[in-house]
């Protein structure tokens, strides 16, 4: 993934923005204000070849934000409660629906760089809003957390309550603020070490020309090879721009959520989404299954709780690929990942076999090998490698 974390431009100016942070929190300032002009300042940077981008980031937001503070100001009960809630829903989603449809054709209608992380963010405030989570968020509260300049284009996926009780807390005592300012470069040391060296050598390690059709045994040693690099410089470049990502946000006060947590030590499907994308994959937990498998259990759809898990599992993890995009390779990656959860589900709540060995050191260990397989497979569907390979072997 290609991100405006590789500019040298971004380090730049990084490095000249936190100096002025330093001194405000040694001087035990908030840092709300100044860290909402220096997103200004980046946010100029990021889409200064793109002025349509421009344009249509500040009609989104303009937009978006004005739909979150009138929902937030006149929610109402009742029918009219529930119209005004559709389309608060539908006026978040519009944006990021338009742009993926368009995409497909490569006609990046309303598109612009975060749009995908942005629009979840606003999604989120109007569902709390709804359930009576959100009762006060000012216009620049809303605004400076979508605008954050941390999380802007790679996330994590952070939540407003969590983000703006950052910025109302106090300003912390020097020692505090400089061992959390000391964290946050050191999070971005790492995060650089991550996404510029360690995913750079697995992208090496990645040959795009591997299938001829000459040797086929060959042509499958080297997919598992191209699984394998693929599957470590997603995540060394990932996980770094989100070290970044953090790191940037302790500097400036807003502590960051952590978005990957060993995920290759999983010994099971759900415990891997509980490592990979944590940020995402507890967004759609909380607003998607959650809600879905209430809704269903509620209304009485499916016959057993089992069965309403393994659909809200397909939901949930479908929508995930659309989220990533509206292609056949992001499809199929969220209907695996669909699949595998309902399959994990249904077997650890079935087996008598695993409720008996599944605290050996043995069965864990072959749990994991199964669960590594089935991630680099779902990396092929994500990359597109597994298309290339069909391709070539039909």
């Amino acid at each position: 993934m290609e991100s405006f974390f590789d500019s040298y431009i971004f380090f730049i100016l990084l490095a000249a923005a936190l100096v002025p942070a330093l001194v405000l929190g040694l001087c035990r300032k908030r840092l709300s204000y100044y860290g909402f002009g220096v997103s200004l300042v980046f946010l100029c940077f990021l889409f200064s070849t793109s002025k349509h981008a421009w344009m249509f980031l500040l009609a989104f937001l303009v937009v978006e934000v004005f739909n979150v503070e009138f929902y937030l100001h006149r929610k109402i009960k009742g029918t009219a409660g529930k119209a005004h809630f559709v389309i608060a829903l539908i006026l978040a989603l519009a944006p990021l629906t338009t742009y993926k449809i368009c995409e497909i054709w490569s006609f990046p209608l309303l598109g612009f760089l975060g749009i995908s992380y942005i629009t979840f963010k606003v999604l989120q405030m109007v569902l709390e809003t709804h359930d009576g989570l959100i009762e006060k968020m000012n216009v620049f509260e809303c605004l400076y957390f979508l605008v954050f300049f941390g999380t802007f284009e790679s996330g994590p996926i952070d939540r407003s309550r969590r983000f703006i009780d950052d910025m109302r807390a106090p300003a912390p005592a020097r020692a505090e603020f400089l061992d959390q300012f000391g964290k946050g470069l050191a999070l971005i040391i790492v995060g650089l070490l991550y996404s510029i060296v360690l995913a750079d050598l697995f992208k090496g390690w990645f040959n795009p020309v591997a299938f001829d059709g000459s040797d086929p045994a060959a042509s499958w040693i080297t997919f598992g090879h191209n699984a394998f690099a693929y599957a470590g410089y997603l995540f060394f470049n990932f996980a770094g721009y989100s070290l970044m990502a953090m790191g940037t946000g302790y500097c400036f006060g807003i502590k960051v959520p952590r978005n990957f947590r060993a995920p290759f030590i999983s010994t099971d499907i759900k415990d891997f989404w509980n490592r990979w994308h944590i940020t995402l994959s507890y967004w759609l937990r909380d607003f998607v299954f959650m809600r879905f498998t209430r809704f269903a259990l509620h209304r009485k759809l499916f016959k057993s709780r089992l069965t309403t898990a393994c659909c809200a599992f397909m939901i949930n993890m479908t929508l995930m690929g659309c989220w990533h995009g509206l292609t056949p390779d992001y499809l199929m990656y969220g209907a695996f990942h669909g699949i595998l959860l309902s399959i994990c589900e249904v077997y650890q709540k079935k087996s008598a076999f695993h409720k008996k060995h599944r605290k050996q050191n043995w069965y864990k260990a072959c749990s994991w090998a199964v669960t590594m397989v089935c991630v680099l497979f779902s990396f092929c569907l994500f990359s597109g490698q597994l298309s290339t390979f069909v391709g070539w072997s039909s």
